[in-house]
Parts: structure tokens; sequence; C-alpha cells
């Protein structure tokens, strides 16, 4: 089996026709039956019905052309990467991103990043942190952003102090305090994030000793502010997140008691420099902090 001979069938596969397929590759229409007829030797299979000038594929075709469809369309891609690198013009970008930016201000900084680079072919997962640090330790993501604590070696890692927020219903009464005390949640419906999560413990030892009706249960914070946007309870949030949700029906509040709501943002120890990634790390912090400085939100 050589190349040659699959580059024949996916031809054949492609247009229905061994006369076609002979101008797609532009070759004879002789020369393509020969190669059929050769990798149908290689192969083992039977994989056209030939009836005077027409054929059909067997299924075994049909499956085999799945595979074989697949490849190509990764060769397809190693091509014009190829291409692009010839003529200086590539550049990848690799993020991994816990939901809560993921699903926010994250492509909403990537859109803007992206608009005068053409060129650059980015991508943005949304994973849950621990798959985020594995992303980024295997070489599968070029910058990762994760809860912490990280006590890992390996990774480059940057954070920056952040004060969790409450976020309360738009019209509730505590809407017309500056602050927030805990005692100020006595009796408040509470919409608990992440339950068993490092952030969960410390917001419920913040807390302790407040009695509250009975608990509202997510694991993500943009549907924690949804249902505070819907009056379901008041949430003690990462300010990243409640930046998304304001004019919305939710109204953010500083918490007398600072809970760290900080991410981290980790690349790989050793990694070969990139201007492109340097950039982004660099120019993404700045964003952060501009649009919770601007929704009136203190970042520490």
């Amino acid at each position: 089996m050589n190349l040659r001979q699959v580059e024949a069938f996916r031809a054949v596969m492609l247009t229905g026709q061994m006369t076609t397929a002979a101008e797609l590759m532009s070759v004879t229409q002789p020369a393509v039956s020969r190669l059929i007829r050769d990798f149908e030797h290689a192969t083992r299979l039977r994989l056209f019905v030939r009836r005077g000038n027409q054929i059909t594929p067997t299924q075994e075709a049909v499956t085999l052309w799945k595979e074989v469809d697949r490849a190509f369309i990764g060769l397809s891609r190693i091509a014009t990467v190829a291409d692009e690198i010839a003529r200086q013009a590539a550049g990848t970008l690799r993020i991994a991103a816990m939901p809560a930016l993921a699903n926010g201000i994250l492509p909403r900084f990537l859109a803007g990043f992206l608009r005068d680079k053409p060129n650059l072919h980015a991508s943005l997962s949304g994973l849950p942190s621990s798959m985020v640090i594995e992303a980024v330790a295997a070489g599968q993501a070029d910058i990762g952003y994760a809860d912490g604590p990280l006590d890992r070696q390996g990774f480059v890692i940057e954070t920056r102090p952040l004060a969790a927020v409450v976020a309360i219903p738009e019209g509730h009464p505590l809407c017309e305090k500056h602050t927030i005390v805990p005692a100020d949640l006595k009796r408040q419906r509470m919409i608990s994030l992440e339950p068993g999560t490092i952030f969960a413990m410390r917001v419920e030892v913040a807390l302790a000793g407040v009695p509250r009706l009975s608990t509202l249960e997510t694991r993500l914070s943009h549907t924690a502010l949804t249902l505070v946007g819907e009056s379901a309870g008041i949430a003690i949030i990462d300010p990243t997140s409640a930046s998304e949700f304001l004019q919305r029906g939710v109204v953010v509040r500083p918490f007398s008691i600072f809970i760290d709501a900080s991410f981290l943002a980790i690349r790989p120890a050793g990694q070969t420099r990139s201007d492109i990634i340097e950039r982004f790390f660099a120019e993404f912090w700045d964003f952060h902090d501009r649009i919770i400085k601007a929704a009136g939100i203190t970042p520490s």
C-alpha cells in the first residue's frame, strides 16, 4: 500500500467516477484504475462493484472511506500550517481555562486580541481547573487559567489578589447598603458555589453562626449569577464573573470579610519564549483589571 493508491481511492469516492477522479489527480483514467486495483490487492478488500462504466462502492469501501477522509483532513491542515510557516505568517495560541473565565471575560478579550492577527490560529477550551492544569502540564495548552492553590513543580504561576463580592438581586433591600457584613445575610437564601471546594469552605467559615434559609447549590459561577438575577438568592462570588452580570438583574457589593477569589495564570516552566504568548499573558491581566474596575469592583 502507498499514499498514491490511497489518494486514488479518495478521489474515486469523492467523484464517483474513474474519469473524473483522474482529472482531479491530473493522471489518466487507466492510471487511476490501476491504482485502485493495486489498493484492493494491498488491502485484500473488494472496494468497488464495476458494471460497464459505472462503479459502486461496497460497504467495505464506505467504512474505509471514513478513516481515509479523516486522515486527509489532518494532512490538509498540516499543508496549510506548513504554507503559513513558509510565509512567516503562522502562529498558534492554545488556552485552557476554568468555566468562570472561559464562559465570560476571556472570549471577549480573545476576540479583541485576534482582531489584527488574521493568521493567528487560536483555541480556547473551557475545562475544570484540574483538567486545565493537566492540559498545560501535557503541553496541550500554552496558557491555563485555574483555581488555586497549586503546589506542583513545572509551572510558571502568576496571580492577583481578588476579594469575593456579594451578588444581590436588583431591588433587594440589601442593595441600599454600601458594604455587606455577615449579619446582613441572616435568614437570606444563599446560593452556594461549587460545594466542597476551597472557595465554598472559605465562604462557610465567613458565615459561621449566621442562620440562613435553605441553601441553593450549583457548580458554576455563571449559573449562580443567573439565579441571583432571577431573585432566587444571594451569592458570595468572584468579582470577575460578577462583572459580566451587571445590568442583568444583579447588583454587586463588597463583603466586609476578605475571601480570596483569585485565580492562577499558569504556563509550563522552561517553555520557549513566544512573543504572542507573552503579549496575551500580559494584556489579559490589564484587560481583566480594567473590566472589574470599570464595573466599580475593586480588584483587591
